[in-house]
């Protein structure tokens, strides 16, 4: 045993108390044992773990009978190389290296469990990642060190394997920078021939095959390709040898896919060296694989890894399958037959791709239901998407609208290739829409089996988009002739299943199609289908069906001479089923959609739409808002005058209803709540339905003459007295219920909906838009009664829209940009209450990491705020900028993610826009004056330690801000222009109130010049990054720069 005189001695009374701890710890939990006392005993084994002593625990712990204990010596080598490696004496570092080296040797020697001896592997790794970096390097040739030191101690070559594997690992995911980084990575290549090796070894002699090629998948990323090339035949031969043994078979698969997804060849390179083997193979013993799993009727180990090989052969070689799909060139083996063994027969290109794609097809179709007789199948999806992307990319695949090449050969070879893509999507499409199919009713799913079905069913739908790019309206016929054959051959008791499934074939591709040249659709909407389908029970197809008529609604606008039977018998469909409980949320959407889609078709229809008005009371609540939004929907089309009628039709009953429920609170409280929540969401749908439904975009320097028609007719329409009327009796309504319930989270949520609904941009202004200053006034109401994240919310997006762009677009001087005086003095009433507000909330105690939401919203309304109408800050009431901008300080050392982000967003957005604005320089250098320092120490000591790395990327926009601006310079990095910056830096961090890190004065010193000198934001942050990870403890350690450099 190594020397350990320079580890701290622990008395074996002390030891034995430890072991004790953690043998309570780790023990089986008894009726007593509670959660607290766990709790109390893994608090004190961490805190026995950090003391210095711990280090001379090491060896009594490994040396102990109890496994438990075992573990935890090794566990505490591990941690304390990790994360205390700045507390150990430099000095002993050669004689530590030494000991864990023997520990390691002597644990594998005795036959420790394998856990200890991944600790002990890992403790080696974190060591070398501390010795190896340095000049001289103090551990050279550590991987082939550790070796011979294993071998020569009789460590069996299993063990060996799982050390080399995780010394891939654990160098993986450690992050170190340049010269470390260098050295480190260089150590393992040096080592990647004996890896190598002891892999071959195992391989040929079939020894310690599953450690070793687990050995190979930790090491495929660093072995270069002509290192790999030699070992995939004995690979394949491993198939061949373990075609009866699951785990040797499972094992040769997994190193197969590792090469084709991590190794140099996984760019698709090695056609023939992998590709091309694979697939010969394939075609020989992939048909048998597949026979046997139809015939047995189940998916074993084997045959599971046999179709993860296929597809990751597939995702590896889609191009190779896509080119060579139809090629007759053979592929000669590289490798002839032994003497004595008979030449396989010397097959095309084509006729492997072909036989692996008939293979691939087939665990695609297999027989059975997705998750609950099978879960291959849907394994095999991505690569039909990937395979049609191939497809297109190949010289002689011409998608539909380019041109074919001239040559003869070419026309050919695209012929041919064109016919068997088509072929195989055919297949494949006759095979999802069959597995889409759901099994007869009464079939006893769980509700977790048939959600996992649902999904599935989306990704088929998804694939089924890829081949209609290869087959086009070929598809969409097959499906249409499919659902009519089987609506009209239908017996009375014959199920749905079949045709559901079609049905949802076809809404899935929706998408994909050119509506307007899609000759098949009309057929569905038909009474020779749509007309023979359900409009009573079979709730699984009428549900598939309204889906169908939502997805498909924009079709209706695109036919030019469509007559308004087809779309209102439609429309009849959808409306019978607005009052089964079971199907109106889909038959909402469906009629909503329809509506928004076809609003000028609809508007000579608008009578029916009154029955339908008529008949809202016998439609659930819950939908109610969907159906009216549809008939607004309908409304807008009309010419503004005519719409007041209809307008005032729907919404007086709305407003009315508001108005009784409001007096009826006092004697019915709970009743008139709901029906507040109701009307509120119905007059909300009024609002979306009564937009546009395009922007109605105008060619910059272009009136619009026909749009600016519109507007002036809105704004007439809206002068009308009966709509003024309106918007009065809505505003009154809504501020009662805003001074009755704004306490209520469902109320707000109801009303934050309906301003969002109910204000818009001037170019969408309808009948019932009300201004958004009034509304940001009910906010600050609501705000001060209870102030809620929604609340905050809805106050950014009212301040946004008091600044919105101009109506039409013009070019010249005259039109105005930036926020109206009345707007302005909107925000500059609602600022101060809405501070007022928000600071009193999280000045109390606890109240910013207890209430992350609030904290996220008030920022988001900050930045807005700062954005727009940046001059509102600096006429605030004297003390409240700087209680805002104590408020955002301290919020940057929140450990809450997207509070501390949207605290540094506004300080950005406060000091670039009052930098920008030449009218607020004097305000700006006061407030960089007075919190510039603040700001700057809150960003340092978050690179340091207090805020979490993923946002050290925007304490970095903070810092870069400070040094751009702050001086007066200009410029985003530094330099100069930001002397000051620099100078606070510089004493911030050298303070002796500055946060305790690991960063040295040296370190320090290094991130000041570096910052001083920096003439761009790339090195300002490079440089911040790396002071953040020394200043952590983190560099070269796995939890560095990948986590603070996103």
């Amino acid at each position: 045993m190594a020397e350990a005189s320079f580890l701290p001695v622990i008395s074996h009374l002390d030891v034995e108390r430890a072991a004790q701890l953690i043998q309570q710890a780790y023990a089986p939990p008894t009726i007593s044992t509670t959660p607290e006392d766990l709790k109390r005993l893994q608090h004190e084994l961490f805190e026995l773990q950090k003391r210095p002593e711990a280090w001379g625990l090491v060896i009594p712990f490994l040396d102990h009978p109890d496994p438990n204990v075992q573990f935890f010596g090794a566990h505490t080598a591990q941690v304390k190389i990790a994360r205390d490696w700045a507390l150990f004496p430099e000095e002993h570092a050669l004689q530590l290296r030494d000991l864990i080296l023997q520990l390691a040797s002597h644990s594998m020697a005795t036959g420790r469990s394998k856990i200890i001896l991944r600790k002990l592997f890992v403790a080696l790794s974190s060591l070398a990642l501390k010795l190896v970096p340095t000049h001289p390097s103090r551990w050279p040739d550590w991987i082939l060190a550790c070796v011979m030191s294993f071998s020569g101690q009789g460590a069996p070559t299993e063990h060996i394997h799982d050390f080399l594997a995780i010394v891939a690992e654990e160098v993986g995911h450690a992050d170190l920078f340049g010269p470390s980084k260098l050295q480190i990575q260089q150590s393992l290549k040096d080592a990647i021939p004996m890896v190598v090796q002891a892999v071959r070894s195992s391989l040929e002699s079939s020894q310690d095959i599953p450690s070793a090629l687990r050995c190979l998948q930790a090491w495929m990323s660093t072995i270069p390709s002509n290192d790999i090339t030699p070992l995939i035949p004995l690979l394949i031969s491993l198939l061949d040898r373990a075609i009866s043994d699951s785990v040797t078979f499972e094992a040769a698969s997994d190193a197969l896919q590792e090469i084709m997804t991590k190794s140099a060849l996984s760019d698709g390179s090695g056609s023939r060296t992998l590709t091309e083997p694979l697939l010969a193979w394939m075609d020989l013993r992939g048909g048998k694989i597949v026979e046997n799993t139809l015939s047995s009727g189940d998916v074993d180990e084997i045959s599971h890894s046999f179709c993860k090989l296929l597809v990751a052969l597939g995702d590896h070689s889609t191009s190779y399958i896509a080119t060579h799909i139809a090629s007759t060139t053979p592929v000669v083996p590289l490798v002839p037959s032994p003497p004595g063994v008979a030449d396989l027969p010397v097959k095309t290109r084509g006729q492997l791709t072909q036989s692996f794609l008939r293979l691939l097809l087939a665990y695609t179709g297999l027989p059975g239901y997705y998750g609950v007789d099978e879960e291959e199948s849907e394994m095999t999806l991505g690569f039909w998407y990937l395979f049609q992307e191939a497809l297109w990319s190949t010289d002689y695949y011409i998608p539909e609208g380019r041109e074919q090449n001239s040559d003869a050969a070419g026309l050919d070879a695209g012929a041919d290739a064109q016919a068997m893509a088509k072929a195989v999507y055919s297949e494949l499409v006759h095979v999802l829409r069959r597995k889409a199919a759901f099994p007869a009713k009464g079939s006893g799913w769980s509700k977790d089996q048939v959600d996992k079905f649902q999904v599935y069913r989306r990704d088929i739908g998804d694939t089924l988009i890829n081949a209609y790019y290869v087959l086009r309206h070929d598809m969409l016929g097959y499906y249409v002739g499919d659902v009519a054959q089987r609506v009209a051959s239908r017996q009375e008791n014959d199920g749905w299943e079949e045709i559901e499934a079609t049905l949802h074939c076809i809404t899935s591709i929706q998408e994909a199609l050119d509506l307007e040249k899609t000759p098949h659709l009309p057929r569905i909407f038909s009474p020779e289908i749509l007309g023979r389908l359900p409009s009573t029970g079979a709730s699984r197809i009428r549900r598939t069906t309204l889906g169908l008529i939502g997805t498909y609604s924009s079709w209706f606008a695109s036919q030019p001479f469509e007559t308004p039977g087809l779309l209102m018998s439609v429309l009849t469909y959808v409306a019978s089923a607005l009052t089964d409980p079971s199907l109106c949320l889909q038959a909402a959407n469906a009629l909503r959609n329809l509506c928004d889609a076809n609003r000028k078709a609809l508007a000579p229809e608008i009578g029916a739409f009154a029955e339908l008005h008529a008949a809202l009371g016998s439609i659930p609540d819950s939908e109610k808002g969907k159906v009216v939004q549809s008939i607004a929907s309908v409304i807008q089309a009309l010419p503004a005058h005519e719409e007041i009628a209809p307008t005032e039709a729907i919404v007086d009953p709305i407003v009315q209803k508001l108005a009784e429920a409001l007096q009826s609170s006092a004697l019915l409280p709970e009743e008139a709540r709901t029906i507040t929540i109701h009307q509120l969401e119905i007059l909300s749908g009024v609002a979306k339905g009564l937009t546009r439904s395009t922007d109605g975009l105008v060619i910059l320097g272009e009136r619009d003459s026909e749009s600016q028609a519109k507007l002036d007719d809105m704004a007439r329409a809206r002068d009308d007295p009966r709509t003024i009327k309106l918007r009065e009796s809505i505003s009154a309504a809504l501020r009662g219920v805003v001074e009755l319930w704004s306490t209520d989270a469902s109320i707000s949520n109801a009303l934050s909906e309906l301003f969002k609904s109910i204000t818009c941009l001037p170019n969408d202004t309808t009948l019932i838009s009300l201004p958004a200053g009034p509304l940001l006034e009910l906010v600050c109401i609501a705000s001060r009664r209870q102030l809620t994240a929604a609340w905050l919310s809805l106050a950014a997006i009212l301040i946004a829209q008091l600044n919105p762009p101009p109506p039409v677009l013009l070019s010249g001087p005259h039109v105005k940009t930036g926020p109206t005086p009345e707007a302005e003095a909107i925000v500059a009433s609602a600022l101060p209450i809405l501070l007022e507000c928000a600071l009193g909330t999280m000045a109390i105690t606890g109240a910013m990491e207890d209430n992350p939401d609030i904290v996220q919203e008030f920022f988001v309304c900050m930045d807005r705020t700062a954005q727009d109408f940046t001059r509102s800050f600096y006429t605030l009431p004297p003390g409240a900028l700087d209680a805002l901008l104590n408020c955002a300080v301290k919020a940057l050392s929140l450990q809450e993610r997207y509070s501390l982000v949207q605290a540094c967003n506004f300080l950005c957005t406060l000091i670039n826009r009052s930098s920008v604005e030449e009218s607020l320089s004097a305000e700006k250098e006061q407030l960089l004056q007075v919190h510039g320092r603040s700001i700057m120490k809150a960003a340092l000591e978050g690179f340091a330690s207090v805020a979490p790395r993923s946002v050290v990327p925007n304490l970095i926009e903070i810092l870069g801000t400070l040094l751009s601006r702050a001086g007066g310079g200009s410029g985003s990095g530094g330099g100069a222009g930001g002397a000051i910056a620099a100078q606070w830096t510089r004493e911030i961090l050298f303070a002796d109130d500055f946060i305790p890190s690991k960063a040295t004065p040296e370190v320090k010193e290094k991130f000041v010049k570096a910052v001083m000198s920096s003439r761009s934001l790339k090195k300002t942050r490079d440089a911040a990054n790396q002071f953040t990870l020394v200043a952590r403890g983190l560099e070269g350690s796995g939890f560095g720069y990948a986590s603070v450099s996103m």
